[in-house]
Parts: C-alpha cells; structure tokens; sequence
C-alpha cells in the first residue's frame, strides 16, 4: 500500500432546510391558521479516527467533501429532515491543520473511534406557525435556511508508535526493524532505502511494542532539506528514540553527534526523549574496532551503548529485553507522575 502523510481536502457541512409558508386547509375550518414547519439542520462533517487505517492515500483521488443540505419544512406543522452527515475516517495520530498558516492544530484524533465534530451544518429556517402571534395571526413569511460552513484544511498523519528508529541513511534501521519485528520493509546495501515511514511490531508474552521506522537523516534535515521536518514529525509522540549508528561508516561518532543536532535544531522535544544507542553491523568490523567505537559514544554521550548485527542475530535479543524494560519504566514513571498531580477532593 502506498504511503501517504499529509494531504489538502475540502469541507462543507449542509445548508439548513427552508421555512414553510402554508396555512391549515380543512372542511368547515375558516380561519384555520399557519401551520408551516421549519426547515431541517444542515449535515455536519464528521472525522473519526480508525485503527484500520494507516495511511492517507485515500484523499489523493478524493478531496472535496460536502454534507447533505436538510430539507425544507411543509405543511401540517411538519419539519424538515436533517441532511446527511459526512463521516470522514482518518488514522490514529492524523492532526487537522488550518490552511491559513499550515501550522495551527485545530483537531488531533489519537484514538480509534475518537469522533470529532469539525463542521455544524447549517440550522433550518422556520416556518410560519413560528411566527404567529396575538398581532399576527396569519403570518405570510418565513426564515430561509443558514449556510453551512465551509473550509480548507491540511490533514497531517504522524505515526503513534512507543519507538522510533533514528539514523544516517543506510544506518541498519530497515535490517533491524525485519530482523525484530514482523515488519517487511524493503532493504539493500545502498543509502534512501527506506523512503517512506514503517511499522514494525514486537509482541513478547502478553506484550507488544510498536516501531516506526523513518527514512534517514541528511545535514539541514531539520530545515525540511530532504523533507526531514515531515519524517521527524512521525516520531514527535514516540516515547522512546532507538538511536542506530553505523559501525562500518567513516566515522560513526561524527554521524552520532549530526543526528543529535539534527533532532536538537529540530525541537519539539524530541532531544529531551529518552535514547537507545545501538551499534548496528557490528560483524563488519573487527572486535578491537567496535570496542574503540563503543568507548567514543560511550563517553561522548555518556549512556551505555549496544551491539548488534541484524544478520548474524547478535545482540537482538538484549535490544528487545531493554526497549521492554525502558518503556515499562517510563510508562511507571508517568503513572507515578499523573497520580501526585492529581489533588485529591472529598
């Protein structure tokens, strides 16, 4: 299936049904009075987020939504129906984003059934019986149904994942993500492998873990050089950075500290997010290499740092256990933080 991350749709909820204008008409009834309806309420535009979904392909052939217009009031006191909603199902972490300044958040769906209620259509005229009064007893007019709204937006997918893997192109993440997960993403020995944003995930026990593997960093990405702003967005809401860092590259410490900047520059909080470094084609160096390498990051960094080779199946097993260990930890020290933030009443 084809990726999709953002896209630029249409919306505009229905036009209120009309007011009647009508007068009671029976048998040896002479002044029988105003008995005309109101017109019905517009459709609204709806947006609902689905799990199913996990990508916005489906806007690229579609872009225009409008809601049915209510109908208008008649006679006998009878209103109007209401026009048709529009349901419009988008994915987990899709952010509705005004088209104005391509920047302001107007809505953020996070969770599967989440129904957001973006546009009112329009209310119905009335009819008019609304009208009669003891002045007027025979009124002859009515109200005309309210315009819907109407709007263009940007519709924004950033991927809800408990990890994110952060690397060079080339750096290992697309081997790692298939060798641990049961993700399939296309792999090869050569840089921009990984073009578009993939899932993986672990399940351990009763467990799972869900990866996201963006396409690699270059220099400036943080300026949107090589669309890096959209692919650092989809790990904005990962807890946790699975940072990968290539032992066979020229100089792995120099490529560490330019993602570092990178994500730093970049902001949002992703440089204040806890990191897993991993040091990935471990078996294409020798094992006094790798230890010098170890040693560099390690005091450069000062974390811990892993080794792995996705295929040789070298040090995996670890990864999982701390990646399983971290986020448990952090989701307890979350908890543990909503649970003093909470003032108690009686």
């Amino acid at each position: 299936m084809q990726f999709l991350d953002q896209a630029k749709i249409y919306l505009q909820s229905g036009k209120g049904g009309n007011g009647c204008v009508s007068f009671r008409r029976e048998k040896y009834v002479e002044f029988g009075g105003p008995d005309g309806g109101a017109g019905g309420k517009g459709g609204d535009i709806i947006f609902e987020g689905c799990s199913a979904l996990n990508t916005l392909i489906d806007f690229r052939y579609k872009q225009h939504f409008k809601a049915k217009k209510g109908t208008d009031g008649s006679g006998k006191n009878c209103n109007g129906a209401k026009g048709q909603d529009i349901i419009i199902k988008v994915p987990i972490g899709t952010q509705i984003i005004s088209d104005a300044d391509k920047e302001t958040i107007l809505q953020d769906i996070t969770e599967d059934g989440e129904k957001v209620f973006f546009l009112q259509g329009g209310k119905g005229g009335f009819g008019n019986t609304h009208f009669k009064s003891s002045k007027e007893q025979a009124p002859r007019r009515s109200n005309p149904g309210l315009e819907g709204e109407e709007i263009w937006v940007w519709l924004r997918l950033k991927i809800l994942a408990d990890v994110g893997l952060l690397g060079l192109p080339n750096a290992g993440k697309s081997s790692l993500l298939s060798a641990i997960t049961n993700a399939k993403p296309k792999i090869g020995n050569y840089p921009y492998t990984t073009l578009t944003p993939q899932l993986g995930i672990i399940r351990n026990y009763n467990q799972e873990i869900v990866l996201a593997d963006i396409p690699g960093l270059i220099n400036d990405a943080h300026k949107g050089v090589g669309i890096g702003t959209r692919f650092l967005g989809h790990i904005e809401r990962c807890k946790i950075l699975l940072h990968l860092i290539d032992a066979k590259s020229p100089n792995p410490l120099k490529n560490y500290k330019n993602i570092i900047k990178e994500i730093t520059k970049y902001g949002k909080g992703l440089e204040k997010k806890k990191q897993v470094l991993i040091i990935s084609k471990a078996d294409l160096v020798s094992k006094e290499e790798l230890k010098v390498i170890v040693k560099k990051i390690e005091e450069y960094s000062k974390s811990s740092v892993l080794v792995s080779s996705s295929i040789n199946k070298i040090g995996l097993n670890e990864l999982i256990d701390v990646l399983f260990t971290k986020l448990e930890k952090l989701d307890n020290e979350n908890n543990n933080k909503e649970t003093k933030e909470k003032k108690w009443s009686p």
